[in-house]
């Protein structure tokens, strides 16, 4: 009863618990997803519909079945870039196709749980996957600020100016989100003054039509799975990553969690459903997601706003949407784009241990190099994993008490032995002194992997060799289990067939 009752509260605070704030939100992300749809389709080598058609499909499934409130998912770049040779080489049926695999991928990772694996994503990582994408979100506004008239800097300095001054004004500045105001104000003024700049129509045609569902015209067999497999399986898991990562900025935004399991079977529905409208496959956007918690939005409904809108916006006002300056929008994402950096984080290179600094850098560096997401987070989950292995190894020490009466040497042994320490383990012994008898004490020690269990008989073995008697005492229940299955220093049998080598 307890449960369902906050079920029904959380689910009654995600639809109705912002309403303005929410709708307000919605449509600005609306008019921001239009360009970059029309830009990730021209990417992905199709038609402009196909980004749309996905957009709306996914911004509004996963408004009802994400895992995080508040989250925009659409059509995105990174989505586009793994596709191109698939569409190029295939055509647009393959890749219908290989949206619906992968979701049914991701759908399956969701029920495995596999977004529990961004509790191994560290902050260093998180902080410079931020970094990067504001970084990236800057760069793609430049093609539009490139080689283009002094109206257009005009217009994009004017649209700034009315996003960071408006929130000043009382009043108004708290109802109305500026970004919204920037783009009806620009979008007003450049069909009053006739001011000759690009604008959204110029991008690509806009559909007139709602979408319809389709099945991939695709022969279902062996051959057709052997093509897309490699695609989907890459969209799957860089979609699940960009979205788990979005979603985490997104909690740390509102200062609310989100079920990360939900997300990635939210976006596998997501998908499916995309792939069955004639769209492309997308993921969780972080500069539209951002758009929207500046926005004010906080909710469900902001994403559903969002998606519904853009529908409406691109069939049935698509003339309207059409004079939309660029430079607009132009202005909105080079505001995201300063809001997405976290700037403190140059602040704190000074202080961060050399190892975190150098996490968050490489991430950065490599998400910029690469303009891939997944590079930049292996490398620096690689890294992270790396430095703490390292960390970790420089705990583990010994003490070493030699009782001469009894002819008894004792290593005591404390911290964590492992792949990495384990080298350090055998060194901290002396093979060559003549004792009767060596103690192992490990109360304080814990043996994690076939390396330190490895390690440890040799060390028996090594004692023993010498002709002294070996004792290892204080084992705790995990380490026993691991050394009496992995362990050979004390089965006879085993130790000249393993050990002989040594």
């Amino acid at each position: 009863m307890i449960k369902t009752t906050t079920l029904f509260r959380s689910t009654k605070r995600d639809w109705i618990g912002n309403v303005r704030g929410d709708v307000l939100a919605g449509l600005v992300v609306a008019l921001a997803l239009i360009p970059e749809a029309i830009a990730f389709s021209i990417i992905a080598g199709v038609d402009p519909k196909v980004g749309l058609y996905a957009s709306f499909c996914i911004a509004v499934v996963t408004a009802v079945v994400g895992g995080r409130p508040g989250m925009i998912s659409a059509a995105t770049g990174a989505m586009a870039l793994l596709m191109v040779t698939l569409v190029q080489q295939h055509g647009l049926q393959y890749l219908l196709a290989a949206t619906l695999l992968t979701g049914a991928l991701q759908l399956v990772m969701g029920f495995l749980k596999l977004g529990s694996l961004m509790s191994f994503v560290s902050r260093s990582v998180v902080t410079g996957f931020v970094n990067a994408l504001a970084i990236l979100i800057f760069l793609a506004q430049l093609p539009e600020l490139t080689g283009v008239t002094w109206q257009v800097y005009a217009m994009t300095a004017a649209g700034l100016a009315v996003i960071y001054l408006l929130p000043r004004v009382p009043v108004i500045g708290k109802v109305v989100p500026s970004p919204l105001v920037c783009i009806l104000l620009l979008t007003v003024a450049t069909a009053a003054l006739h001011i000759d700049v690009r604008t959204v129509g110029d991008m690509g045609a806009l559909p007139d039509t709602l979408p319809v569902f389709l099945w991939p015209e695709v022969p279902l067999d062996l051959d057709t799975l052997s093509i897309i497999f490699p695609y989907a399986i890459a969209m799957a898991i860089v979609g699940l990553l960009e979205s788990l990562m979005t979603a985490t900025i997104v909690d740390d935004l509102t200062d609310t969690p989100s079920d990360k399991n939900r997300e990635c079977k939210g976006q596998g529905l997501a998908n499916i459903g995309a792939g069955l409208l004639g769209g492309m496959a997308g993921c969780a956007m972080i500069g539209q997601s951002v758009i929207n918690v500046k926005s004010g939005g906080r909710g469900r409904l902001s994403t559903m706003v969002a998606g519904v809108v853009l529908l409406i916006l691109v069939v049935f006002l698509n003339d309207w949407v059409a004079e939309i300056p660029m430079a607009a929008l132009v202005a909105v994402m080079i505001m995201v784009s300063i809001g997405t950096f976290d700037w403190r984080s140059i602040q704190r290179l000074r202080v961060n241990p050399l190892s975190s600094n150098v996490v968050m850098l490489a991430t950065v560096v490599v998400v910029v190099w690469t303009h891939n997401l997944a590079y930049g987070v292996f490398v620096g989950v690689l890294l992270s994993a790396l430095f703490f292995a390292n960390k970790l190894s420089h705990f583990m020490y010994c003490e070493s008490e030699l009782d001469a009466a009894a002819d008894v040497r004792t290593y005591r042994f404390h911290g964590q032995i492992f792949f990495n320490s384990a080298d350090k383990f055998l060194k901290l012994f002396n093979f060559k002194e003549v004792v009767a008898t060596v103690v192992i004490d490990l109360n304080r020690a814990h043996f994690w992997d076939i390396t330190a269990v490895h390690a440890l008989d040799m060390a028996v073995i090594k004692f023993r060799r010498e002709g002294a008697d070996v004792e290892v005492i204080g084992l705790n229940d995990a380490s026993e289990t691991i050394i009496d299955r992995f362990g050979v220093h004390d089965k006879p049998e085993l130790v000249d067939r393993v050990m002989g080598g040594h």
